[in-house]
C-alpha cells in the first residue's frame, strides 16, 4: 500500500500531486508559484574542475503547455494547477551565454548576493569567488603524501534545461542549432568564471559568431531534429527529456574507460579510488584497498561544523573479508608471536599510520592519542626524517594497510549440519527423494576432493516432524542409529559422541539415512504447522555440546508458524500480535535464538520447499541475522526450481565463510563511530559487532562524527580489526586501515566522493532505520539530506555568476539523484498495491547484505542490448549498457536486464524471425512462453553468446536467479517497469526528471 499524505484542503493541487508521488510536502518556505527568481532556463550541469566535458545545444521536448508573456508570468502569484509552469520571465539581456570561457588572468569575477541557510551553522556566506581554471582529470588530488593548499574554487558545467512551455508550441519540433564558442558579454549582469553551458529552450535564430563544434552522439548532420520516441512513464511533467539529463551510465563508462585494467596506489592520503564498479589493481602502499573500507569522502572535514555544513555523510562502507581482483597479490599472513603488538591503550593493531618516536622505542597510536612502549623482541631502530622503522618493508603490519594476523590458537573447526522436514506435508509434497538425492551429490562431491578441501568438515544429520530425530552416524556401529526427541521445549542431547562425525568416516552411513528418508511415515499431525525454529534448537544443542561453530542449513516443506504459537496457528505471523510494531521487526523470540547463534557461530541456511500461506510467519529473521540465507521456491517439481535448488545448495555449503567472528572498529582520536548499519544484531557499541558468519560480500556502514577539530597535518585514521575462526578452525585476525586526507575547506569533502558509496551508505542506513521509523518519514529525510547537500554545495561551493535557474551538480556526484530517487521508491520504502510483506522483508535483508558494487546495480541495473544476428554474436560488454528507461528499448531489439537478484530477458515485437529461430528455436513472436523460462540449448553462435553471457552474469551473483522472459506489450511488463528506474515506478514514484526537477526547486528555495 503506498504511503499518501492525508488530504488537506489548504494544500495546492501541485502539494497535492508531490505527496501522491512519495515528495517531502515539508518543503523549505518560498512561493510555491515562483519557487525560482528569475527562472526560466533549468539547468544541469556538473563541475569540470576535475575533467573538461563537451556539451552541445540541446532541444526541449515536446510535452508541456503553452507559457504565458513575460509580463503576465510576473503578475502570477496564486497557485493552481499550472503553478509549476507559471515561473518568472527574465528578460533578454539578462539571459546566461550559450557557452562561457575562461577570462582572462586579470579578470576578477562578480561577487553573487549573500544567501542566508536555514540549516547553515554559521549564518550567511559568500560563494567563492576566486578564478577557476580547467583542470586535468585528479589534478585536485595533489601530492599523496599529504594536505595541500587550497584549491581554487571548483567550476560547473551546466547543463540548461528549459521547460518547453516558453515560446513553444507543443507540436513543435525541437531543432538541434550549433552554438559558437563565445566569452561573456561585458555587458552582462552575470559575469562567470570558466564555465560551459548550454541551453535547452526553442530554438534560437543562427548565431552571429558562427557555430561550434558538435559533439551529439549518432547526429550524422547539423539541424537534425533530435526528439526521441517517449515512453508515457518517460514524460516529464515540466517538460525535461530524460535523455539529457546526467547518466549514471555514462559515469560508470568514463570510470572504467581511464582505469579498467589498470594500477591503482593505495597509500595514505591517497586520492579518490576508482569507481566499485570498476575493476582494476589496487597496489597497497601502506593504505587499505577500497574493496574493503570505501570512505564516503577521502578528505575529511577538520571541523564537526564543516562537516555539517556539508550534510554530507561521514564513514565509511567495511568489507572486511573482501576478496582481491584477479591479479593483485594475496594478503600477507604473519604469525602472532612474530607481529609488532599494537597499542596497549585502545587495543588497536599496528599499521602504517602509527608514528615512531625516540629511535624506534616508542610508537604514536593515532587512534588514541597516546605513545605505546616496543618489546625489546620486536625494537628496530629508525631511519631518515620521517621516522621509518629499517625493517618496515620486511613487516606487512609496518608496510601494508591490509594483513592478517594468524593466531597462536587453534580451536574445532566448524561443522556442517543438515536438518531435514520430515513431516506429513513433505512426505506429501513429493520432493524428498530429489532433495536427498542433491544432498548425497553434494557430499559425494566434497568427499572426492583433495588436498585443503573441505573433505574433513564434519557433518551431522537430524529429521524433524513435530519432534527432534537426531543419528548417531559412529564408524564403529555397524548401522546409523535414530535418538528421537519428544521434549523440544527443553531439549537435551542423551548423546553426544557420533552426532558430528567427519565425512570421510560417516559417507555410508550418511547415505544410508538418506535412501530412507523418503520412505518415512508420517507419525505427527502438522495442519497447525511446524516452526522452522525447532531444528535451530537443535543444532545450537549439538554445536554447544562439542564447542564447535558450524553453518545449519535447513529443507523445511511444512506450514511455518512462529515459535511460541503451536497451540494456536492463527496468531502466527506479524497480524498475530497486538502490540504496534513495524513489518520489518524481528519477533522476540527469533532475536532470542539468533543471539545464540551469534554466540555460537552458527549461521543458519533455510531452504523452503513450498508455498507458504499470506500473512504467515516469515522465516527469514534467524538465516539473515546469522549471516544465512532464506531460499524459496515454491513447488520444487519443475526443472527450472530444481536447476536453482541445486546452485544454491552447492554455492551455500562452497562459500568460504568466517564464523564466530568479532568486528571492532578504531578511528581517530578526535572522531568517534556514532553507528554502524548491516545485517546483525546491534550491540551496546556500535564499534564492536559481534557476527555469527559473514563471508566476501560482508558489507557494514560505520558513521563518524567528530568529537573535536581534526589536526591537517596528520589527517585522520580508520581501522577495522575482524578476529573470526576459519574452516579449519584457525583463530585470525583481519586488520584493514584507511588513512585519509582532512581539510578545512567545504569543497574538498565534495569533491572527494562517488555517488556508488552515498547510496550504499544511505542504503544500509535507511534500511536498518525502518525497523523503528515510518517509510515516509525516512523518503523525507533522505530527499532533504540530498537536497540540503546539493544547496550546500551551490551555495560555498559553487562559482560566483550561477544563476537562480541552474541545478549545480558536483563532478562525482552526478549520479545521486538517480540513484537516490531510485532508493525512494525501491519496494521497502516505497510498497505498491502488489508489494507483498514477505517479498519486501527478504528484499530488505538481500539489499543490505550487499556490498557496493552489487547495491549500485541492485538500484541501477545493467541494461545491455543482445545482439541479434550471427555477424555480431560477441557478447556485450557492459560498457554498451543503456540508461535505464523505456526509451532505451527499441521493438527490434533484444535487451537483457541484470541486477544481483533478478534477470530479465525482453523481446521487442519486431526482433527478426531469423533472430528467433537461433535463440528460441522458433520464428513466432506469439508463441514466445512469458514468465520465468530457460534458454534452450542451440549449437549457433548467437545461442552460445547469449548463453554464455547469462552463465557469466548468474555466476557473480549471491544466490542463483531465475531468467524472466519479457514480451513487448505482455501483462508481464510490468516486472520490467520495476527495474526502469528512470521513468515512473508502477508503485507510484516519480520519474528522475521529476525528482531532480524538485530537487532543484527546494535546493534554490534553501538559500532564499
Amino acid at each position: 500500500m503506498m504511503d499518501v499524505p492525508t488530504a488537506n484542503q489548504s494544500r495546492t493541487p501541485y502539494q497535492q500531486w508531490a505527496g501522491q508521488h512519495g515528495w517531502c510536502t515539508a518543503s523549505p518556505p518560498g512561493s510555491l508559484c515562483s519557487p525560482v527568481p528569475g527562472f526560466q532556463h533549468l539547468c544541469l550541469g556538473s563541475p569540470s574542475d576535475q575533467r573538461s566535458h563537451h556539451f552541445h545545444q540541446l532541444p526541449a521536448s515536446n510535452h508541456g503547455r503553452n507559457a504565458p508573456t513575460g509580463t503576465d508570468a510576473h503578475r502570477n502569484t496564486a497557485c493552481d494547477e499550472n503553478a509549476a509552469q507559471r515561473l518568472q520571465h527574465i528578460t533578454p539581456d539578462a539571459q546566461v551565454p550559450p557557452c562561457s570561457l575562461p577570462l582572462d588572468e586579470g579578470t576578477q569575477p562578480r561577487h553573487p548576493r549573500q544567501m542566508s541557510s536555514p540549516y547553515s551553522p554559521r549564518g550567511p556566506q559568500p560563494a567563492t569567488s576566486a578564478p577557476s581554471l580547467l583542470l586535468p582529470p585528479y589534478a585536485h588530488h595533489g601530492s599523496p603524501s599529504g594536505p595541500q593548499p587550497p584549491p581554487p574554487p571548483p567550476h560547473q558545467n551546466h547543463l540548461p534545461l528549459s521547460p518547453p512551455s516558453f515560446g513553444q508550441c507543443a507540436n513543435q519540433s525541437a531543432q538541434f542549432t550549433p552554438q559558437a564558442n563565445t566569452r561573456h558579454d561585458p555587458a552582462s549582469p552575470s559575469t562567470s568564471p570558466v564555465q560551459q553551458q548550454s541551453r535547452w529552450a526553442p530554438p534560437p535564430p543562427p548565431h552571429p559568431r558562427g557555430a561550434m563544434n558538435e559533439f551529439v552522439p549518432g547526429a550524422t548532420a547539423r539541424g537534425v531534429s533530435i526528439v526521441p520516441p517517449q515512453s508515457p512513464n518517460s514524460e516529464s511533467r515540466y517538460g525535461l527529456d530524460p535523455e539529457l539529463l546526467p547518466s549514471a551510465v555514462k559515469v560508470i563508462a568514463e570510470d572504467r574507460a581511464e582505469w579498467e585494467g589498470k594500477v591503482f596506489v593505495s597509500e595514505p592520503f591517497s586520492r579518490l579510488p576508482p569507481l566499485a564498479t570498476t575493476s582494476c589493481i589496487i597496489e597497497d602502499r601502506g593504505n587499505a584497498s577500497p574493496l574493503a573500507i570505501r570512505a564516503t569522502s577521502y578528505c575529511v572535514p577538520c571541523e564537526g561544523q564543516t562537516a555539517l555544513l556539508s550534510r554530507l555523510p561521514l564513514g565509511a562502507l567495511v568489507t572486511p573479508l573482501a576478496r582481491g581482483n584477479p591479479g593483485e597479490k594475496p594478503l600477507p599472513v604473519c604469525k602472532e608471536p612474530e607481529c609488532v603488538s599494537g597499542c596497549s591503550g585502545c587495543g588497536a593493531s599496528m599499521c602504517a599510520a602509527m608514528g615512531w618516536q625516540d629511535c624506534g622505542q616508542r610508537f604514536y597510536c593515532p587512534f588514541c592519542g597516546k605513545l605505546g612502549e616496543v618489546p625489546w623482541q620486536h625494537y628496530q631502530p629508525t631511519y631518515g626524517a620521517e621516522g621509518a622503522r629499517v625493517d618496515k618493508d620486511k613487516r606487512p603490519e609496518l608496510s601494508m594497510g591490509s594483513y592478517e594476523i594468524l593466531g597462536s590458537q587453534k580451536g574445532e573447526p566448524a561443522a556442517l549440519l543438515l536438518a531435514i522436514d520430515v513431516s506429513a506435508s513433505a512426505l506429501r509434497g513429493g520432493h524428498l527423494e530429489f532433495v536427498t538425492e542433491q544432498i548425497h551429490s553434494l557430499l559425494t562431491s566434497l568427499n572426492r576432493q583433495d588436498g585443503d578441501a573441505p573433505s574433513d568438515v564434519r557433518v551431522g544429520l537430524m529429521t524433524y516432524d513435530g519432534r527432534i530425530h537426531l543419528y548417531d552416524l559412529s564408524p564403529a556401529l555397524s548401522r546409523p542409529h535414530m535418538l528421537v526427541i519428544t521434549e523440544t521445549d527443553d531439549l537435551q542431547l542423551p548423546v553426544r559422541e557420533g552426532l558430528l562425525v567427519s565425512l570421510r568416516d560417516c559417507m555410508d552411513s550418511i547415505d544410508s539415512v538418506l535412501r530412507l528418508i523418503p520412505q518415512f511415515s508420517a507419525e505427527c499431525d502438522d495442519s497447525g504447522g511446524v516452526p522452522a525454529e525447532l531444528p535451530v534448537k537443535a543444532a545450537l544443542a549439538i554445536l554447544q555440546a562439542l564447542s564447535c561453530p558450524g553453518k545449519l542449513l535447513i529443507f523445511h516443506t511444512a506450514s511455518l508458524m512462529e515459535m511460541g504459537h503451536a497451540n494456536s496457528p492463527s496468531s502466527s505471523g506479524f497480524f498475530g500480535s497486538s502490540k504496534p510494531k513495524s513489518i520489518f521487526q524481528p519477533s522476540e523470540p527469533a532475536v532470542s535464538l539468533a543471539q545464540e547463534c551469534v554466540r555460537q557461530g552458527c549461521g543458519v541456511h533455510l531452504f523452503v520447499l513450498s508455498q507458504q500461506d499470506v500473512g504467515g510467519a516469515w522465516p527469514g529473521h534467524i538465516p539473515y541475522l546469522t549471516g544465512g540465507a532464506l531460499h524459496t521456491y515454491g513447488h520444487l517439481q519443475g526443472e527450472l526450481d530444481k536447476e536453482r535448488f541445486s546452485a544454491d545448495l552447492k554455492r551455500t555449503v562452497e562459500t568460504d565463510t568466517g564464523y564466530k567472528a568479532e568486528l571492532r572498529i578504531f578511528v581517530s582520536s578526535d572522531l568517534r563511530v556514532s553507528g554502524c548499519y548491516g545485517l546483525f544484531l546491534p550491540g551496546p557499541s556500535p564499534a564492536l559487532v559481534a557476527l555469527a558468519t559473514l563471508d566476501r560480500r560482508t558489507t557494514l556502514a560505520v558513521e563518524l562524527s567528530h568529537t573535536r577539530g581534526l589536526d591537517e597535518t596528520r589527517g585522520a585514521a580508520i581501522q577495522t580489526a575482524l578476529t573470526y575462526s576459519t574452516r579449519t578452525g584457525d583463530r585470525r585476525t583481519r586488520v584493514h586501515t584507511l588513512t585519509l586526507r582532512c581539510s578545512r575547506h567545504l569543497q574538498d569533502a565534495f569533491r572527494h566522493c562517488q555517488a556508488q558509496t552515498l547510496l550504499t551508505f544511505y542504503c544500509k542506513k535507511m534500511y536498518c532505520a525502518v525497523l523503528e521509523r515510518p517509510l515516509q518519514e525516512m523518503r523525507e529525510e533522505l530527499q532533504m539530506e540530498v537536497t540540503e547537500a546539493l544547496a550546500s554545495y551551490r551555495k560555498h561551493c559553487s562559482s560566483a555568476s550561477v544563476s537562480a535557474g541552474q541545478l549545480v551538480l558536483p563532478q562525482y556526484l552526478r549520479a545521486l539523484p538517480v540513484y537516490t530517487n531510485s532508493l525512494r521508491k525501491s519496494e521497502v520504502l516505497l510498497p505498491g498495491l502488489r508489494s507483498s510483506i514477505h517479498r519486501r522483508l527478504q528484499q530488505r535483508c538481500q539489499v543490505l547484505g550487499m556490498d557496493t558494487p552489487g547495491t549500485a546495480a541492485h538500484f541501477y541495473p545493467l541494461l545491455l542490448p543482445l545482439p541479434l544476428s550471427v555477424e555480431n554474436s560477441e557478447p556485450p560488454n557492459p560498457e554498451q549498457a543503456l540508461r535505464c528507461c523505456a526509451v532505451s528499448l527499441e521493438p527490434r531489439g533484444l535487451y537483457l536486464v541484470h541486477t544481483p537478484l533478478t534477470l530479465l530477458l525482453w523481446v521487442g515485437t519486431r526482433v527478426p524471425a531469423s533472430t528467433l529461430v537461433e535463440l528460441f528455436n522458433t520464428s513466432c513472436f506469439s508463441s514466445l512462453p512469458s514468465g520465468e523460462t530457460k534458454l534452450p540449448v542451440l549449437e549457433n553462435p548467437l545461442s552460445v553468446s547469449v548463453r554464455s553471457l547469462i552463465d557469466g552474469l548468474n555466476s557473480q551473483g549471491p544466490c542463483a536467479r531465475k531468467l524472466w522472459l519479457v514480451k513487448e506489450g505482455d501483462a508481464c511488463e510490468e516486472a520490467l517497469q520495476h527495474h526502469l528506474v528512470e521513468d515512473k515506478s508502477p508503485n507510484g514514484g516519480a520519474s528522475y526528471a521529476d525528482f531532480l526537477y524538485h530537487l532543484h526547486i527546494n535546493s534554490v528555495r534553501l538559500l532564499q
